[in-house]
């Protein structure tokens, strides 16, 4: 025992040095400063499962309780067949297509709504109500409706994107300076000029804010949705299913590939929002 929590300490001292003097270094190259925003969280990562399994091993702790990253390592490459069918009942067609309705249709109220103050006035309070409404009350109630595939997980992923798209994006069209307002007014500009050359722009930061956050909103409402009925696949079916059987080993396998998808995921809305939004303040300072 002592001979394992001391060869992870070791680990963990080494490697706490070598991440200390990367973040001293202040390389001219651009490529050099990129690997090393890599190395770094990379080299901590590596750390911690270097530990989780030096404590699980050395103090002996039951895999029901805690199974050391080894094992779930094994587990995950003899079930890629089962984990890649639940990552594609579950992502590819409950979360990307309840992500894109969910995230389009508060992006298309969000302007309905900017046009007519009452509705601003009536249906943002109503959503705010709505978006606080628990996934737990909200998944029944969609499998009732829906039936038991991933359409129901589908429409939970909507009800979980659709204020916060809307919110953020109303938020964003009222963004725009008084003074460019003003000045698109003094070019006779109309109210759609205006929206798709100063607002929609201006609006641009608040709308993939929410893409970001609606990322992992999505991948938490369909695994949780999952729980309260579902065909024979899924992520949140597994994981339920796992559990009960005590095979924690796979239940930490799907956790571990929800959360690469997720991590993935929002890295994508990350990166396409640093080139549509190339031109914003903040994006040109993290170039810098």
């Amino acid at each position: 025992m002592s001979g394992i929590l001391l060869g992870a300490l070791l680990f963990w001292a080494c490697a706490w040095a070598l991440n200390e003097w990367l973040v001293r270094q202040k390389p001219a190259s651009p490529a050099i400063k990129r690997l090393i925003g890599i190395l770094v969280p990379a080299i901590f990562g590596i750390t911690i499962l270097v530990i989780w399994e030096g404590i699980v091993r050395g103090f002996n702790v039951p895999t029901v309780l805690l199974p050391p990253p080894s094992m779930i390592w094994t587990r995950l490459v003899s079930s890629l067949p089962t984990l890649w069918a639940d990552f594609r009942q579950t992502f590819l067609k409950a979360v990307l297509i309840g992500y894109a309705i969910g995230c389009l249709a508060g992006f298309v109220v969000a302007i309905v709504i900017d046009r007519s103050p009452f509705l601003q006035r009536g249906l943002l309070p109503l959503g705010n109500f709505v978006s606080a409404l628990p996934i737990v009350g909200v998944a029944p109630i969609m499998v009732m409706w829906f039936g038991f595939d991933w359409p129901s997980k589908a429409a939970v992923v909507i009800v979980m994107t659709f204020f916060p798209m809307l919110v953020n994006t109303v938020q964003g069209l009222a963004s725009a300076s008084p003074i460019d307002r003003d000045l698109m007014r003094t070019y006779a500009a109309s109210y759609w000029q205006t929206l798709f050359k100063l607002r929609l722009p201006a609006a641009a930061p608040f709308i993939f804010n929410a893409l970001k956050i609606n990322s992992t909103l999505a991948l938490i409402g369909a695994i949780v949705a999952e729980f309260f009925g579902t065909p024979i696949v899924g992520m949140g079916f597994r994981i339920s299913t796992e559990v009960g059987r005590m095979n924690i080993d796979m239940v930490w396998a799907e956790i571990a590939v929800a959360a690469l998808a997720g991590s993935v995921f929002y890295g994508v809305v990350t990166l396409v929002e640093r080139v549509a939004t190339f031109w914003h303040p903040s994006v040109r300072g993290g170039r810098a």
